[in-house]
C-alpha cells in the first residue's frame, strides 16, 4: 500500500480536498435557492453570536495585555465558523470559493453569482436578527455600559479604515477562513472539522481582519448603539453620542462593507480556493 492510500483512511489527501471542494461548490450553486437563502440566515446568526461571544470577552480588558486578549477574542470566535460547517449553512465568505466548479465549468456565472448574492442577503438578515435580539435584551447596558462601549468603539475602529486598507484587510480575512474551511476537507470526525479551524479563524480576528458577514452584525449594532441608547448608557460610560455620530449607514456601507466584501471576494475565491484547487487536481502528464 502507498503512504498517501493509507493517508487517507485518517484523512482526505489535497487531491480528495480539490475535489471535494468542486463538488461542494457545484452543490451550493445548483440547489434550491430558497433553501440557501434560509441556510444563509442561520449562518449569519451564528457568526453574529460568535462576534457577541468575543464582545463579552473583550469588556473590561482594559488592564490585560493587549495580544493575549486579542488572542482570547479570536479563538471564542472560532466558534461561529464551527457551528457554521457543523450544521451545515451557507456563510457567503466560504460560499466564494464556488469559483472551483465554475472554473471546471460545472456551474454557469450565472449560478456562481447568484448563490453569492442569495448568501450574501441572507447573512444579512441572520445578523440583523441578532442586532435586534441583543438590543431588546438590553446587553448593551452589561458591565454598567462597558459592553455596549466595547461595541462602540469596535464599530467606529472599522469604518475609519481607507478603501485600500479595508480591501486588503478583507482579502487577509477571507483567505484565513477560507483556508479554514479548506483544511475541514481533510477530516474524517466531527472532531477533525472543529479543531482544524480554531487557529485560522483566530489569527485573523486577533489581528484585526475585516469579515463582510461579521461586520453586518457589528457596525450595525454600533448604529443602534449610538443614535438610540437611553440617557442612562451615556452616562454609565461617561461619553457623549456625538463622539459616535459618524457610526451611520454610509459609513458602514460605503467605507467598509462595499470594500471588505470585494476582498473577501478575492481572498476566498482566487487566493485560495482556485490556487488550491488548481496546485492540487490531476494533471495531465
Amino acid at each position: 500500500m502507498k503512504p498517501e492510500e493509507n493517508l487517507s483512511t485518517v484523512a482526505a489527501t489535497p487531491a480528495q480536498m480539490a475535489q471535494i471542494g468542486e463538488d461542494v461548490g457545484a452543490y451550493k450553486a445548483t440547489k434550491n435557492q430558497f433553501y440557501s437563502f434560509l441556510s444563509a440566515i442561520s449562518a449569519g446568526a451564528f457568526i453574529a453570536l460568535a462576534f457577541v461571544f468575543y464582545t463579552t470577552t473583550q469588556t473590561g480588558s482594559a488592564g490585560a495585555p493587549w495580544g493575549l486578549t486579542k488572542l482570547v477574542g479570536g479563538l471564542v470566535f472560532s466558534l461561529g465558523v464551527i457551528m457554521v460547517v457543523v450544521c451545515g449553512c451557507e456563510l457567503f465568505t466560504s460560499s466564494t470559493m464556488t469559483t472551483v466548479a465554475r472554473a471546471n465549468n460545472r456551474i454557469s456565472t450565472f449560478q456562481m453569482v447568484r448563490n453569492w448574492i442569495v448568501v450574501y442577503c441572507g447573512n444579512f438578515v441572520g445578523g440583523l436578527c441578532i442586532v435586534g435580539l441583543i438590543w431588546m435584551g438590553g446587553q448593551t447596558m452589561a458591565a454598567n455600559g462597558q459592553w455596549g462601549l466595547t461595541i462602540l468603539t469596535t464599530a467606529q475602529h472599522k469604518i475609519h479604515h481607507t478603501w485600500s486598507e479595508a480591501f486588503a484587510l478583507g482579502v487577509l480575512c477571507n483567505i484565513m477562513v477560507c483556508l479554514a474551511v479548506w483544511m475541514t476537507y481533510a477530516g474524517k470526525t466531527l472532531t477533525d472539522k472543529a479543531f482544524i479551524q480554531i487557529l485560522p479563524i483566530g489569527l485573523f480576528v486577533a489581528s484585526g481582519f475585516e469579515h463582510s458577514v461579521a461586520n453586518m452584525f457589528m457596525i450595525p449594532m454600533g448604529i443602534i448603539t449610538a443614535h438610540f441608547s437611553t440617557p442612562d448608557f451615556w452616562q454609565a460610560i461617561g461619553l457623549n453620542p456625538e463622539q459616535f455620530a459618524d457610526l451611520d449607514v454610509y459609513h458602514f456601507i460605503v467605507k467598509n462593507l462595499i470594500p471588505v466584501t470585494l476582498g473577501n471576494l478575492a481572498g476566498g475565491g482566487i487566493c485560495v480556493a482556485l490556487l488550491q484547487w488548481y496546485t492540487n487536481k490531476p494533471h495531465a502528464h
